[in-house]
């Protein structure tokens, strides 16, 4: 069984506006997969076959007048100076819809499309599971703990992989692969050093030199490293929100992996109740209810802007996401038991914006949900946005 995933829709919407769509996300996330069986009416040309692409390569335009409309080309980055024929071919046929590109080297592939087809291309980011799709396909589990440390990536689950062997095969042939092409890491036990210290800050603000020192790197090393985290969709970085506040507002981004699953290796949590007793619970539970609204963003195409908001004297909202021109302030908490004093920070916020604030709810670790005087209590299960 393999799970419905909620990018096919918007996809299908673009493919009517825009000659080419490209479709970018981690190694694994389900790409190909997604595009082979949910786009049959195209032709599926994969560029890491020798052949096809020495033919696109040496003869280009003979390429694209086989494969002339209707063609999913993944791994396109293989062959970047077809872009521009690319190009020339969907400006003359004005054909909407005409091409698919997807490929594992996200750095590479959007590189050659900001180059060679700005302005003709619709992006997309499928990224592992989100939870809509886990429950459809009947694979969530009703303990977030469970769900948290298992991870969201589709193999897991369409080839009942057990995570631990996934994750250690991952960090091995993808991580390590794909970013020895981008940087020469000189050190690879250094390298993978890094990456654990970066899953010991999950959910803290990122301080360069604090994790250069530590790692014994220089601090442009460390942000070189953490760009390509970035770009490989290991890790991202959440702004903070900025407006004409009086008292001073933190202005360092903080740092999250793009699954949970993927943390919970690399800090040895091998299971739902290590996650539960770990010193880190409350950073991992945010990172996984903001990884859920992160998914939720990319697969449905909505296009919000999401941050967090903290002040010098330790008043936080621990995500903001913004519908329109109104915003909506998000409490993250790992307990069952939610107290009247968890909104302190959601009411603080509001006296500021109060005109500005659309919604206000704390997203907790039971399966509840209720309406309170304060605002909402939400279950991590019934995220919406």
């Amino acid at each position: 069984m393999s799970a419905n995933r909620r990018i096919k829709m918007e996809m299908d919407i673009f493919k009517n506006k825009y000659p080419i769509l490209a479709l970018t996300g981690p190694r694994q996330s389900g790409k190909t997969t997604f595009l082979k069986t949910q786009f049959t009416e195209y032709e599926y040309v994969n560029l890491e076959n020798l052949d096809l692409r020495k033919f696109a390569t040496d003869d280009p335009n003979g390429f694209l007048a086989q494969y002339d409309k209707y063609v999913i080309f993944d791994e396109a980055q293989r062959v970047p100076h077809l872009f521009s024929y690319l190009q020339t071919k969907v400006d003359e046929d004005k054909i909407m819809g005409q091409y698919i590109l997807s490929g594992s080297q996200n750095f590479h592939l959007m590189q050659n499309i900001t180059q060679s087809l700005a302005g003709r291309v619709a992006l997309f980011k499928l990224l592992p599971f989100d939870i809509s799709e886990m429950q459809e396909a009947n694979w969530l589990n009703d303990d977030y703990a469970i769900n948290l440390q298992k991870g969201f990536y589709p193999a897991i689950y369409d080839r009942n992989i057990p995570s631990k062997a996934f994750y250690s095969n991952y960090i091995q042939t993808y991580v390590e692969r794909d970013l020895s092409e981008l940087i020469h890491v000189k050190n690879l036990k250094q390298f993978r050093n890094f990456i654990s210290l970066c899953a010991a800050r999950t959910g803290q603000l990122l301080n360069l030199n604090s994790l250069a020192n530590e790692c014994g790197i220089s601090q442009p090393t460390a942000k070189s490293w953490i760009s390509v985290l970035e770009s490989s969709y290991i890790v991202y970085q959440l702004q903070p929100y900025f407006s004409n506040f009086n008292k001073r507002v933190t202005k360092s981004s903080k740092l999250y992996f793009y699954d949970t699953g993927l943390l919970c290796f690399l800090l040895k949590l091998n299971d739902a109740e290590s996650v539960k007793l770990s010193a880190l619970k409350g950073s991992l539970f945010e990172n996984f209810v903001i990884n859920e609204y992160i998914k939720k963003n990319y697969h449905n195409n909505l296009l919000l802007d999401v941050w967090f908001w903290r002040d010098a004297v330790g008043h936080e909202v621990d995500l903001i996401w913004q519908n329109s021109e109104v915003i909506n302030l998000v409490e993250i908490k790992a307990s069952e038991t939610i107290m009247t004093d968890m909104f302190k920070g959601l009411t603080y916020f509001e006296k500021l914006k109060p005109d500005l604030i659309q919604s206000k709810a704390i997203v907790h670790t039971g399966l509840f949900n209720q309406q309170r005087t304060l605002g909402k209590v939400m279950s991590w299960k019934e995220i919406v946005l």
